[in-house]
């Protein structure tokens, strides 16, 4: 019926059988933004948050997000994650929080939805612990910057946002 892997003949979902896949090394990036006022970057940039370390608690977000993509995400495969990190700066000048991802693994499917997630989850903490002195924060440019491994090749994005 369709190109979609996660789609039987006909069209109905199925979680795709990796079982004759090779076992290889698989590394994905993603990254997310988080954009917000001048003076709440600040707050988070000094620490002042009365909720805490802000960076600490997205950081620690993103990789349990990580380890549990197949709780979140239908007809994802439970993986054995070997390393998940998660970087993140304060872009001062554009007021922005930017998160960087990575994921690894050695298997038969890849990690990007486990990268993705983890830059999501991250997002939606700072969001969530700075929402009550800026609303209208903005989440933006979720997206796989690069992927290695497996049998579609590698990926990287041509043009950083």
């Amino acid at each position: 019926m369709s190109g979609l892997t996660h789609l039987d003949a006909q069209g109905k979902a199925q979680m795709v059988d990796v079982g004759g896949k090779a076992v290889t090394h698989r590394v994905a990036r993603a990254r997310a933004i988080v954009s917000m006022q001048p003076a709440t970057l600040q707050m988070i940039a000094e620490g002042g948050h009365k909720k805490g370390d802000v960076i600490a608690v997205a950081r620690i977000a993103g990789i349990q997000a990580a380890k549990k993509c197949a709780d979140l995400i239908p007809l994802c495969h439970p993986l054995m994650l070997s390393s998940v990190q998660v970087e993140i700066e304060l872009d001062v000048a554009d007021s922005k929080v930017i998160i960087d991802t990575l994921c690894k693994l050695d298997g038969q499917t890849g990690v990007e939805m486990e990268a993705l997630t983890a830059a999501s989850v991250a997002a939606l903490t700072i969001y969530d612990m700075c929402k009550a002195v800026d609303k209208g924060m903005v989440i933006e440019s979720i997206r796989l910057q690069e992927k290695t491994g497996g049998k579609s090749g590698d990926y990287r994005r041509e043009h950083a946002l």
